[in-house]
């Protein structure tokens, strides 16, 4: 059997992109590890709809109720291979393989995490608001708060000066050695020796100081998971993110990606914006397929 559309990823954007195929009358079939970045946001207080927040697990949640509601099926599994074929692909997961004309890829990215610190108190300190990796997502919340930005390079300086438009106390601690110093920033350098968080306390120790800041922000980079679309040869970014056209649409025939793992803005609302355009984009592409090969039939 060959489905329409085969989804790698279970996060916003891959739950969205299945209701929308099955709305359409396409069969599609989601295929995800349960690795989802959403599903770690402890609350989502800039997603429309939702005046209170929501966390990323019960968001995603609620769209995964919809995906059942329309029959869309999903596997737990994580994918191996994404092999072009005659009419379409297969993508093998373990030792199954399923076939399908179409393939949408919403793996999205994973955060580098913070170095010298427990994992358990990492959890906690996200969980409870302390410790953000998306300004644009959070910033709103440390207004006026004292904050330290543990970055390196470039990246780490342009989120200290978007912090900086909340808040006039932002320390930059970069961990693989000295910054520039800029107006309205403050920097220590690193090496970073120890990071804790204990009893709702942050404390984060370095050769040259010990600081307790109210909030801590991440900025040391991402690892894009595009490796299915690279081993296709489709086009990417220098960063390794996926490079797609205004349809979702990847350089490989066929091939979409939404979502993080895309050149753009890291947002769930985006996210759920690229799963609306690929899915529409998928109908019309298959559609438009579908007459010309039966016009071509004698």
């Amino acid at each position: 059997m060959t489905l329409d559309c085969v989804i790698v990823g279970a996060g916003p954007a891959g739950l969205t992109a299945a209701v929308y195929l099955a709305r359409f009358g396409l069969s599609a079939c989601v295929i995800a590890d349960g690795n989802s970045r959403a599903d770690r946001i402890p609350l989502c207080r800039n997603f429309p709809g939702y005046p209170d927040g929501i966390s990323g697990g019960d968001l995603l949640r609620r769209i995964d109720t919809q995906r059942e509601k329309y029959g869309v099926p999903r596997v737990t599994g994580h994918v191996d291979a994404v092999t072009m074929e005659a009419t379409g692909f297969s993508v093998r997961h373990g030792e199954n393989i399923m076939h399908a004309r179409a393939v949408i890829l919403a793996t999205g990215k994973t955060d580098a995490p913070p170095p010298r610190m427990a994992q358990a108190e990492h959890d906690a300190a996200l969980r409870e608001g302390r410790l953000h990796y998306c300004p644009i997502c959070d910033a709103h919340e440390v207004r006026d708060r004292d904050v330290v930005l543990l970055g390196s390079g470039d990246h780490g300086m342009r989120e200290a000066e978007f912090l900086c438009s909340y808040t006039n106390d932002v320390t930059l601690l970069c961990p693989d050695g000295p910054q520039a110093r800029r107006s309205g920033i403050k920097a220590v350098d690193g090496p970073l020796i120890a990071l804790s968080y204990r009893s709702g306390v942050l404390e984060l120790t370095t050769a040259a100081a010990v600081l307790r800041p109210s909030h801590l922000y991440i900025a040391l980079g991402c690892h894009q998971r595009s490796e299915l679309a690279a081993s296709l040869g489709a086009s990417l970014s220098e960063d390794g993110c996926i490079v797609v056209d205004a349809h979702q649409r990847t350089s490989i025939s066929g091939l979409y990606a939404i979502g993080d793992v895309v050149v753009g803005l890291d947002q769930i609302a985006t996210a759920i914006g690229h799963a609306a355009t690929a899915a529409t984009a998928i109908r019309n592409d298959l559609c438009s397929s579908s007459t010309r090969s039966a016009a071509s039939q004698p």
